[in-house]
């Protein structure tokens, strides 16, 4: 049981370490401060015309694809981040090939003009 008590000692305190700072502004609060405003559906003072739940136009998509595209390419990028004498061959290769292959699809969306604001 003896080895085990790390792991239960980190069990016990890593609730606490995590649930401890979201209960310790609780006391400090006031409720003195609040205003009918502050409290509606949206803080710009306007109130929100139609439903929540409508459809949107499908250009919305593209773009957010286009957003997603640059977390990989850091990710996979990370292989670079050591010492160039210790990457080996194979490694430097596929990484040029991930590149390369990044690349063509993003000149591919740049002719056909998928970034382009209409």
């Amino acid at each position: 049981m003896s080895e085990f008590a790390p792991i239960c000692i980190y069990l016990v305190i890593s609730p606490l370490v995590s649930l401890i700072p979201l209960g310790v502004p609780f006391p400090f609060a006031s409720n003195s401060s609040t205003y009918p405003e502050k409290l509606s559906a949206h803080e710009c003072g306007s109130d929100p015309s139609g439903d929540a739940r409508s459809r949107f136009d499908i250009r919305f998509y593209p773009v957010s694809i286009l957003f997603i595209i640059p977390d990989p390419e850091v990710t996979f990028s990370s292989p670079w981040a050591v010492p160039p004498n210790k990457i080996d061959p194979f490694g430097s290769w596929s990484m040029m090939a991930f590149l390369l292959i990044l690349t063509i699809g993003s000149l591919y969306e740049w002719k056909r003009g998928a970034s382009d604001r209409e």
